[in-house]
């Protein structure tokens, strides 16, 4: 068992950027579509330190490795490429501690300004030392949400915005920034994108599900999931009922 779970992911957070720093090529691996050069520098940078932890792995870019392990850390290596790969400053390394119990350890950290978001189960949600909190938003008319691709209809929201990396875009109803987040995709997030997230969010006071209520956090490389979050029950309730009536024929 690792015994400082948010040092290891700090430090492996930090290998991520370091091994960021040193990218000259920001253009598309060539190996899948929506992976980029980078992906794999920081894939490979987060892997030695977690492979040195003895720690199993769910990489978005690499697989499942040691999936009997009884620690297994979640982990998108660079959330958000694509805003990196054009100098766009929201993209994150994402991670995820879940042990036998469920999440139990997270840190996603914007790797372009630094800014630290993390959570430990039971223990609060921070943002650089600082308690998050919800905004307490319960009216959807008055509510400013975070979208994932375009909806088919207006949501009823005060504001939307887009930002492009779901990791970050889900903190930032853990610290009241935003009150609530829709994917307006279908099942194109997987774990990585949002496994942290949501127990920051959690640990804040956010409700996240699934819109088909499933659930979200799974050791499954081929899952995919539609996230829904609310900066309080209310608020949940009323962004996932609209969200699921864009599925209705």
């Amino acid at each position: 068992m690792v015994r400082d779970r948010m040092a290891l992911l700090g430090d492996v957070a930090d290998a991520v950027a370091a091994a960021m720093a040193r990218v000259d090529d920001l253009g598309p691996s060539g190996r899948r579509d929506g992976q980029y050069v980078l992906d794999l520098h920081a894939d490979d940078a987060a892997l030695a330190v977690l492979r040195a932890a003895g720690v199993g792995v769910l990489s978005e870019e690499s697989g499942l490795e040691r999936p009997d392990a009884d620690e297994i850390v979640i982990v998108d290596p660079v959330d958000g490429s694509t805003n990196a790969s054009r100098g766009v400053p929201w993209y994150a390394t994402s991670l995820c501690l879940v042990d036998r119990d469920g999440p139990a350890a997270a840190l996603v950290v914007n790797l372009a300004s630094g800014v630290r978001y993390w959570a430990e189960r039971g223990g609060g949600a921070f943002c650089d030392g600082v308690r998050l909190r919800t905004s307490g938003c319960r009216d959807t008319t008055s509510a400013i949400v975070g979208l994932n691709g375009i909806p088919p209809r207006s949501l009823g929201t005060a504001q939307v915005r887009m930002f492009g990396a779901a990791a970050l875009d889900l903190c930032q109803v853990a610290a009241g920034v935003l009150d609530g987040y829709v994917d307006c995709t279908t099942d194109q997030h997987g774990p990585w994108d949002y496994a942290a997230a949501v127990l920051v969010c959690a640990e804040a006071g956010a409700v996240v599900t699934d819109a088909s209520s499933r659930e979200l956090v799974v050791l499954d490389h081929a899952a995919r999931r539609t996230p829904v979050a609310g900066a309080t029950p209310d608020l949940h309730a009323a962004l996932l009922t609209t969200r699921r009536s864009f599925d209705e024929r």
